[in-house]
């Protein structure tokens, strides 16, 4: 199996894991501490992109790069405001720390996997 291939069905798999979590925080069926919500809303969003995003890059699709890419800078755009916010003294779950690191890595890998197949 190529590594597009897999790379994609990580995403896919990692978009529909941020649907369900992002879900139940939402909609009030975990109770997940001091989130933020714009970052809440962002990642659940994200998270049909993400899912997009695997399909393109799995199927060697043209225009799964330049998804990749913009997916990757929302993420970091996200971080860096969150990253703000926790700065200037807004309350929040370090474990949101964690898991935008993990959303930037992950989406910096699948750029690269994206760049091996053009």
């Amino acid at each position: 199996m190529k590594t597009h291939h897999i790379a994609g069905v990580a995403a896919i798999a990692f978009g529909l894991l941020t649907l369900i979590s992002g879900g139940s925080a939402l909609f009030g069926l975990v109770d997940m501490g001091a989130v933020v919500a714009f970052v809440l809303w962002f990642n659940f969003l994200a998270g049909f992109a993400y899912v997009i995003g695997g399909r393109l890059l799995m199927i060697g699709h043209r225009l799964a790069l330049p998804v990749a890419l913009t997916i990757l800078i929302a993420n970091a755009t996200v971080f860096a405001v969150f990253g703000w916010r926790v700065f200037v003294g807004d309350a929040f779950e370090a474990r949101t720390v964690g898991a935008m690191t993990f959303r930037t890595a992950f989406w910096v890998a699948m750029v690269w996997a994206s760049v091996r197949r053009s």
